[in-house]
């Protein structure tokens, strides 16, 4: 019974997606956001971090990508709108246990767009659409892991975080055509609290984390190393007081054409009941910011 009604609700939602086709206005063409400064429709930033506010999403944003053969078990939209932040496929699988939909965002491989991933999950593009989810095997999923976030090179290195082995980062590389297994990174990175929300360069020039350490600004920072010549990772630095503050900040990625950085920002808030929750807001900021904290 309680299957069936999931299942109902599902459907529902999937027709309500695509029936409710709602036209964004188009830009006046006197306006200054047709300017060649434009990227993806928004002013962009400067060096400066400033707050990312995307347009509203519609459900013509959203492609059902699997309406032909719906699997009311796991089924996905893939997203078509002009949010370069925006995960490219979002999948919703019912985990059985309590009969809910569990959400799965999906980032890109920078090499390979015919692969996404999330946590230790990842799908494969097909000649009908997106696969299931698949698992990256035991390697990666195990029960004495908590992995949040998993971040890709090129390369197919893979880089990601464990809450349940008191915040650390590990990384696997690609040695001789063979995964091998994830190591922890050195301490002058896997030091301090909340160690999470890694984030490699395309080509490995970099990984920027979060973290909350005694030279930070308050809570967590967004901190990052530079690959040395000797193959080696540089020294933690923080990236300063435009990226962070003395509230939360972490979660920093780059758009796929590696021109913008985006990361959060969040603060505790107290309701008029004495309870708390937690506000985000995202930012973004020229990439370049990023080799101004390169050592000379």
């Amino acid at each position: 019974m309680k299957n069936r009604i999931l299942k109902t609700s599902v459907l529902i939602f999937v027709i309500f997606i695509n029936a409710c086709k709602t036209e964004k206005p188009e830009t006046s063409k006197n306006d200054s956001s047709t300017e060649e400064n434009l990227y993806f429709g928004y002013k962009t930033p400067g060096l400066v971090p400033e707050l990312f506010v995307p347009e509203e999403s519609t459900s013509s944003d959203w492609t059902l990508g699997n309406a032909n053969s719906l699997n009311m078990d796991e089924f996905y939209f893939t997203y078509t709108g002009n949010n370069p932040f925006e995960d490219p496929v979002v999948v919703y699988r019912n985990e059985g246990s309590s009969y809910s939909v569990n959400k799965y965002s999906f980032k890109h491989n920078p090499s390979d767009s015919n692969i996404l991933y999330s946590r230790w999950n990842y799908i494969e593009r097909t000649d009908s659409g997106w696969s299931k989810i698949k698992s990256l095997g035991p390697m990666f999923e195990r029960d004495d892991w908590g992995i949040m976030v998993m971040s890709v090179s090129s390369k197919g290195t893979f880089v990601f975080d464990d809450y349940k082995s008191n915040d650390v980062i590990r990384m696997s590389r690609i040695i001789d055509g063979k995964r091998e297994e994830p190591k922890l990174l050195g301490k002058h990175i896997n030091t301090g609290k909340w160690t999470c929300h890694p984030f490699i360069a395309p080509d490995e020039s970099f990984l920027i984390w979060g973290s909350e350490r005694e030279d930070g600004y308050g809570k967590s920072d967004n901190y990052i190393s530079f690959r040395q010549q000797d193959g080696s990772w540089g020294p933690a630095i923080n990236m300063g007081d435009k990226i962070n503050s003395e509230l939360e900040e972490n979660g920093a990625f780059l758009t796929l054409d590696g021109k913008y950085l985006l990361f959060s920002r969040h603060e505790e808030k107290v309701r008029e009941d004495g309870s708390t929750y937690w506000e985000s807001k995202k930012y973004w900021v020229d990439a370049k910011i990023i080799e101004n904290l390169r050592p000379k």
